[in-house]
């Protein structure tokens, strides 16, 4: 092969190099031309070349390594302080001799790039050697560590497997939510009567007992009232004694007037008689032994006593119902008894108004949510506060795949959010027939449109047996997390 051709092949082996090969052997060969000018292009190269070392060899080949490079470094400046000395010494030459020193100068650049490159060879095996201890170094001590690794994990596996273990016997058994809330009654306190508040005799958050005064309305207005009724029913009841004494005098009265018009119709029936015969005896007599004056009178007579006879009668008719006209006047004193009831009613209704105007507590509780003060105009119906009674329970909203086996009278426990140290025993009171979605104001329509199950919930009163203490007052609502043992 000529030189030509391998300096061909050189060439196109250099263009398949790597990059950083290639620059690096651009470098070296800048390099070699410029050694002779002061060497820092080849201690450029093995800069670049030591770089490529430094990425895989440890930390102490590269100290080693620095230091050589620090060594290369001296004596090139040396040689570069000598090569300055004899450029200084050939320019005082002639040229020919410049040109024999300068090809000296060259060959023995070479020969020290030679011996560089030797040099190079043998740290790269060296580093070689190194790195193949290094790595069973590291494979011996990864050997070692591995029973120890292999231990942690299986101590890791089995503390895994005892909390699965504890955690699944731990709550088997249990049905437990956090979807829960602490109940109780609120009673809602409104004044019967409308008015004008004059006093408050309680303050916001205060235990007060059945019975107790909570505000004053101004009581005028009904007083005037509970009178005026009281003045009407005195009058009726002086009505109603003047009527039960006609009753009396009509018992008395209705009676005699019956047997007067009975024995008036007796006279009139006598004079009747009379007058008939008187009548019959003038007109039996002879013409001539009386006058027509005579007749007529007798006529006349007769025929007036037959109308006292009717006169009386009519009256005796008049006096016989007694009993009707002594009832009659009796029911007078009945209706005025109703009209007296009623005063009585008003009298009665004016004093519960009267009564009303001091709104008293319905049941033991404390004072919430009042909205109300003094001076304040009230209408009846109108909600002014609030009285939680003491009476607490828990209502949790279970989840429908979590009731089975659940049956009032199981045990429970409950923790409290507010108090993370008290701990409440009670019992299932109850569960509610329907889950709560059923009862909402707009209850899901299943058979409308598309259908998503969604597990439901159902509402469970669990009752507190223990645990309450008077000085942490248990608010309503606050969250809670109740256990009930199902077994």
């Amino acid at each position: 092969m000529t030189p030509s051709d391998a300096d061909e092949a050189h060439a196109q082996d250099d263009d398949r190099a790597p990059p950083r090969r290639r620059a690096r052997r651009d470098v070296l060969e800048i390099g070699k031309g410029e050694r002779r000018g002061g060497g820092r292009g080849a201690e450029h190269a093995r800069d670049l070349d030591d770089d490529d070392d430094d990425r895989d060899a440890p930390r102490a080949r590269r100290d080693d390594r620095d230091e050589r490079r620090d060594d290369d470094r001296k004596r090139d400046d040396r040689r570069k302080r000598d090569d300055d000395d004899r450029q200084d010494d050939d320019r005082k030459n002639d040229g020919s001799k410049d040109r024999k020193d300068d090809d000296r100068k060259g060959e023995g650049r070479k020969g020290q790039d030679q011996k560089d490159e030797g040099r190079k060879g043998q740290d790269d095996k060296k580093d070689g050697k190194d790195g193949e201890g290094d790595d069973k170094e590291a494979q011996d001590r990864r050997k070692s560590r591995r029973p120890l690794i292999i231990t942690i994990a299986v101590i890791v596996a089995l503390l895994l497997v005892a909390f699965f273990v504890y955690y699944y016997l731990s709550n088997r058994g249990k049905a437990e939510t956090d979807d829960a809330y602490t109940d109780g009654y609120v009673v809602a306190v409104a004044p019967r009567v409308s008015g004008q508040i004059v006093s408050l005799d309680v303050v916001d958050n205060q235990f007060v007992h059945k019975g107790d005064p909570l505000v004053h309305i101004d009581p005028r207005p009904f007083t005037f009232s509970r009178d005026q009724a009281k003045g009407n029913l005195d009058a009726l009841k002086a009505q109603i004694q003047n009527q039960k004494l006609g009753v009396e005098i009509s018992k008395k009265n209705f009676p005699a007037a019956l047997q007067l018009a009975q024995a008036n119709l007796l006279s009139a029936k006598a004079n009747l008689t009379l007058q008939e015969s008187n009548n019959k005896r003038q007109q039996n007599l002879p013409r001539q032994a009386t006058t027509q004056q005579e007749v007529d009178t007798t006529s006349s007579g007769q025929q007036q006593a037959e109308a006292q006879v009717a006169q009386a009668q009519a009256r005796v008719t008049q006096a016989e119902p007694v009993q009707q006209n002594i009832a009659q006047s009796q029911q007078q004193v009945d209706q005025l008894q109703g009209q007296a009831e009623q005063a009585q009613a008003q009298l009665d209704n004016a004093e519960l108004n009267l009564e009303f105007t001091t709104v008293r507590a319905a049941q033991d509780g404390w004072v919430t949510r009042r909205n109300v003060d003094a001076g304040n105009y009230v209408t009846a119906g109108t909600q002014i506060m609030s009285l939680v009674t003491p009476d607490v329970w828990v209502t949790a909203n279970y989840k429908e795949t979590e009731l089975d086996g659940m049956v009032p009278g199981q045990p429970a426990t409950i923790s409290v959010d507010a108090y993370p140290n008290l701990k409440l025993t009670g019992h299932v009171d109850s569960i509610q027939h329907g889950s709560g979605s059923k009862f909402s104001a707009f209850p899901a329509e299943n058979a409308t449109g598309n259908f998503v199950k969604i597990v439901q919930r159902v509402p469970v009163k669990i009752v507190i047996d223990s645990g309450l203490k008077r000085d942490e007052p248990l608010p309503l609502g606050v969250s809670v997390e109740p256990t009930v043992m199902l077994k």
